[in-house]
């Protein structure tokens, strides 16, 4: 730049810059906006690839837990091994390697008849005695049945179980896999889509766990929270934003809340823990006390939502009701409310699906126990979806690695189905002003 002085004063200003200093300037602006740009696209690039790697990794192992090895085979119903007027007093073992037996022979020792039966699934015994107990007729027949297949050989199915190991490094030996290719050969061996997956509860066995009780605990879970969170939060809200006088004391209240929908979630299990189950006496490890903690955590979320919707109700919706006679009260329940229950609905499913992730309360209430059957109220004992991915994440079986992502992927299905309700009912019900 050069200076120069303004005619009859003498005063010295600052001149324009040179065409070549005003092509330089430009150039590091420029430079400067394109390095900003850059650093910008760069963070996106790098957030997406790590989200892209999590979900690559999470669908890649959850994957093979949507189909299960099953295997078809016949067992013989004969009157030596089932009496039919005592059913529970049979032998259902038996029955089972009778079954085995018809399809691969008679083996030569007991060592081998029991890697033999490890083929399948532990609770074939069960799922044969639950059938025959539906059908007394079948006795002094057969039956045929496909049964899950156990574990190891579901991996070794899969691929995930590698044939060339020593076998001293394998969880299955060389005539286990020998019996298992008979069986492939005969045609026996299916993998059809994993239903138990959605339809058995939990079982210490991976081939047989499921989600039935923890989606069905969640379901009460949310249940709980929805009823007691969406009228108090609601009702909350319209009296802060509506009725309550501006003064110390509703700012103390707007204060609390504002901290209270920051707080870690584990403070809510710890009240929960020490107020719901042992001062009230509310029982442990049930979706009852679950969705009294869950209402708790999401209350603010709701009125701090539910306030910002009725503030984006303009004034002069307000002004005009009250101009044509109208009360506070019919301004507010017949004209104010319904149109801020887009926002509302939105800031209630965000609620309701922060409540269906969330891991930490559940924990501390007990509800990571281990239940084998879906609760049949919410006074029962129960899991949810993300108490279940934390148990089975540290089951010590195989199995459950691939179980334990495909139930994230479910968790992530129900979040994602929530979120685009909201994204729907904003839409289909706003109004522009």
């Amino acid at each position: 730049m050069t200076e120069s002085t303004i005619p009859g004063t003498g005063a010295a200003v600052a001149a324009r810059p040179s065409s070549q200093a005003a092509a330089a300037l430009r150039k590091r602006r420029y430079a400067a906006d394109t390095r900003l740009r850059v650093a910008g696209l760069t963070a996106i690039l790098a957030a997406v690839g790590m989200l892209g790697l999590l979900l690559w990794t999470i669908v890649s192992q959850g994957l093979p837990a949507f189909t299960q090895t099953h295997v078809r085979l016949d067992f013989p119903l004969s009157a030596e091994l089932v009496d039919p007027a005592d059913l529970e007093a049979t032998n259902w073992r038996a029955v089972v390697t009778g079954g085995l037996n018809a399809a691969l022979g008679e083996t030569a020792s007991p060592a081998q008849q029991r890697l033999l039966s490890q083929i399948i699934t532990n609770n074939a015994q069960f799922i044969v005695r639950d059938a025959v107990r539906a059908n007394p007729s079948l006795v002094g027949s057969s039956i045929t049945l496909s049964v899950p297949a156990a574990d190891p050989f579901d991996g070794l199915n899969k691929g995930q179980v590698l044939r060339d190991v020593p076998e001293a490094n394998r969880r299955v030996s060389d005539a286990q896999i020998a019996w298992f290719d008979q069986l492939s050969a005969q045609g026996r061996v299916t993998a059809p889509f994993n239903w138990g997956l959605f339809f058995n509860a939990d079982s210490r066995f991976p081939e047989m766990a499921g989600l039935a009780g923890a989606i069905t605990g969640s379901f009460y879970l949310l249940l709980v929270c929805f009823l007691i969170s969406f009228p108090v939060g609601i009702a909350s809200a319209i009296y802060l934003e509506e009725f309550a006088p501006k003064n110390r004391w509703t700012d103390l209240i707007e204060v609390n809340i504002n901290n209270l929908a920051a707080m870690p979630s584990i403070v809510y299990g710890l009240l929960g823990l020490a107020v719901f189950i042992q001062i009230f006496g509310a029982p442990r490890s049930a979706p009852l006390s679950g969705g009294l903690v869950l209402s708790l955590m999401v209350l603010p979320t709701i009125i701090i939502s539910t306030r910002a919707a009725l503030k984006a109700i303009p004034p002069s919706i307000r002004e005009a009701a009250l101009g044509m006679g109208a009360s506070k009260h019919q301004v507010v329940m017949q004209h104010v409310l319904p149109l801020a229950m887009p926002g509302i609905l939105t800031g209630t499913i965000i609620g309701m699906a922060q409540a269906l992730g969330e891991t930490a309360p559940l924990l501390l209430i007990g509800m990571n126990a281990f239940v084998t059957s879906p609760p049949g109220g919410i006074l029962d004992a129960s899991t949810s979806l993300p108490t279940q991915i934390f148990i089975w994440a540290d089951s010590p079986e195989r199995g459950f690695v691939s179980r334990t992502s495909a139930a994230i992927m479910v968790l992530l299905g129900f979040l994602l189905f929530m979120n685009a309700i909201a994204i729907y009912l904003r839409s289909k019900l706003e109004r522009r002003w």
